[in-house]
């Protein structure tokens, strides 16, 4: 199956030289966060190695937007070829609950009982949530917008990258 990766040209001259691509722990912004997402690749993934996650989208990124990398940075856009069953999907708004460190609430109501100490459930296990990809949610609370997915996959192989796209990221605006 297609999915897509944008990186830093430093990545990719370094997976050219190694053999191939993985994440790195010595440029994660959110190492808890990536923790958390290892430990669920590790349970979800039968595959995986215990590499540091690649991020990996289901649909191809525009190059045209400006919140990919820094103004003036130079880096690639990968076509992969990957199996479904090394590929962990989870909802891309969602995980913002677990960046921010907040409860993954499927509506006001429950974000409010889950707040007043009303609920069962630990902020932890609703993160859980991100990977539930047909979980209903109240369009009030968060919209009716498709969902946005993203993947997470272990090391990738040179052989599984099927294009290689060189851009200079964009300026940002005067006006942000």
């Amino acid at each position: 199956m297609r999915y897509w990766t944008i990186q830093a040209l430093e990545s990719w001259e370094e997976a050219e030289n190694s053999g191939y691509l993985e994440g790195n722990k010595d440029y994660l912004m959110y190492p808890e966060e990536y923790k958390w997402m290892i430990a669920r690749m590790s349970k979800r993934l039968p595959n995986y190695d215990g590499s540091y996650p690649v991020w990996v989208w289901l649909k191809k990124p525009d190059m045209r937007g400006t919140n990919h990398f820094e103004g003036g940075g130079k880096c690639v856009r990968l076509t992969l070829d990957l199996e479904p069953e090394d590929v962990l999907l989870s909802d891309f708004d969602d995980w913002h609950c677990i960046l921010n460190n907040t409860f993954n609430a499927v509506s006001e109501d429950e974000w409010d009982k889950f707040y007043a100490g009303e609920l069962q459930m630990t902020k932890e296990q609703s993160w859980e949530r991100i990977f539930d990809l047909e979980l209903q949610r109240d369009p009030i609370w968060s919209g009716d917008a498709p969902r946005v997915l993203q993947g997470v996959t272990g090391k990738v192989t040179l052989d599984k990258v099927k294009k290689v796209e060189h851009f200079v990221a964009r300026q940002q605006p005067k006006w942000m």
